[in-house]
């Protein structure tokens, strides 16, 4: 079982940067089964690029939960699955380093879209979602790309076709 996530921050360093929006889907392998996902208060102002890349306002985020509000529903969404993401690194860092600063652990199994579909479909020019998705026949709708629920659906649709190939091409993914 997979906690397929996407998130939105307001920079891309998670040191001095917060996450704004999360998205956690349920994936068995074929389907999404449940989802979580919420815009969550960063307590500081979001970047003028951040908001023209994601279209998430200061507004928007003025009411939302903080990160520790959410904090309980996040771990038991990813507990006991593998969190996957598409350049891992960033998504998890994130999220580990906010759990970080209210004093929890953070450790899941991972499973990163970007390095998977490397070892899967090699030499392509370019490994990001889009052009992945593009190049897989993986639909995204503009109005919701960079944001973390359609971010997350995209991946989704990768993480199948690419569960799918591994078996097709027997290549093993662990």
């Amino acid at each position: 079982m997979y906690a397929i996530i996407d998130i939105e921050t307001t920079g891309g360093s998670y040191k001095d940067s917060k996450i704004i929006e999360i998205a956690i889907l349920h994936f068995n392998g074929y389907e999404v089964t449940d989802k979580f996902v919420t815009l969550i208060n960063p307590q500081r102002p979001i970047p003028w690029f951040i908001k023209k890349l994601t279209h998430i306002d200061d507004s928007m985020v003025k009411d939302a939960p903080l990160f520790e509000e959410v904090a309980d529903k996040i771990l038991s969404y990813t507990q006991n699955r593998i969190f996957v993401a598409h350049n891992i690194n960033f998504d998890y860092n994130f999220v580990k380093h906010e759990f970080a600063t209210l004093g929890i652990s953070f450790d899941r199994k991972k499973l990163c879209t970007v390095q998977l579909s490397r070892k899967i479909i090699p030499h392509l020019p370019s490994y990001s979602l889009g052009n992945l998705c593009q190049s897989l026949g993986i639909h995204i709708d503009e109005a919701v790309r960079h944001r973390a629920e359609g971010d997350a659906q995209a991946t989704a649709e990768l993480t199948k076709q690419l569960l799918w190939l591994s078996q097709k091409r027997q290549i093993k993914i662990w």
